[in-house]
Formats: C-alpha cells, sequence, structure tokens
C-alpha cells in the first residue's frame, strides 16, 4: 500500500512539469512565428532569439529535475521553481500593450504558459513540503 502510494505522489511534479514544458514549447513557437505580429515586442527581439531563449529556460528546467530526482532537492527545487517562474513572466506581454491589442491565439499561448508554470509552482512546493 505504501509504494502505490509513494508512486502517486512521484506521478505529479513530472507530470506537472511535462505540462508546463509543453506549453511553453507551444507559446515560444508562436511568439517566434508570430513576433512580429505581437504588439510592442522589443525590435532586437528575433525568431532565433525567442527559441535561444526557450532552450535555455529548457535546460534549467531539466538541471533542476535531474537534481531533484538526484536528491538535491535544494538545488533542484530552485531551479525548477526558477524555470516555472520563467512562465510567468509571459504576462510581460500585458504590460507592453493592452489586453486588447493581442489575438485569441496570443491569449491562450499566454494563458496556458501561466497557468501551467503556476500548477508546477504548486506542484513542486508541495513536493518540497513532503519531504
Amino acid at each position: 500500500m505504501n509504494r502505490i502510494r509513494g508512486q502517486g505522489r512521484n506521478f505529479w511534479l513530472p507530470a506537472a512539469l511535462l505540462t508546463y514544458a509543453a506549453a511553453l514549447l507551444i507559446h515560444h513557437v508562436h511568439n517566434a512565428q508570430f513576433l512580429y505580429e505581437y504588439p510592442n515586442m522589443p525590435a532586437w527581439l528575433s525568431p532565433s532569439g525567442v527559441y535561444l531563449a526557450w532552450t535555455l529556460a529548457s535546460a534549467v528546467g531539466l538541471a533542476g529535475y535531474w537534481c531533484f530526482r538526484r536528491g538535491l532537492r535544494l538545488l533542484g527545487g530552485a531551479a525548477l521553481g526558477l524555470y516555472a517562474a520563467y512562465g510567468l513572466d509571459s504576462l510581460v506581454h500585458y504590460a507592453l500593450a493592452p489586453f486588447s491589442a493581442h489575438s485569441p491565439a496570443m491569449h491562450l499561448t499566454i494563458g496556458l504558459e501561466v497557468i501551467t508554470a503556476l500548477a508546477l509552482l504548486a506542484t513542486l512546493a508541495l513536493s518540497l513540503a513532503r519531504r
């Protein structure tokens, strides 16, 4: 019985991480493909810069999960927390331009990223509190 409970507990963090990683990828691909349609984006930002940001953020997330699984819970948790917090940064789109200036697809990709980032942060906090 304890073994089954332990397996269930281990399921949530990877599930939240994978869900957030997918949402992050979707938003970055949309952002890169439609970069020049996103209102008030910095002129220096390019589609390749968007993909580079995704690559670097994903590397932090992967490293964090690897550390977390290897027992380096504080280091891994900090990296995973930074990775998830990066997803909240997509709300900056609404600081650059009003809500009405964004398309429904933009709202969807931004919203998915933010919601899944919050879910990852909550799941991470629960995982850290359990041990």
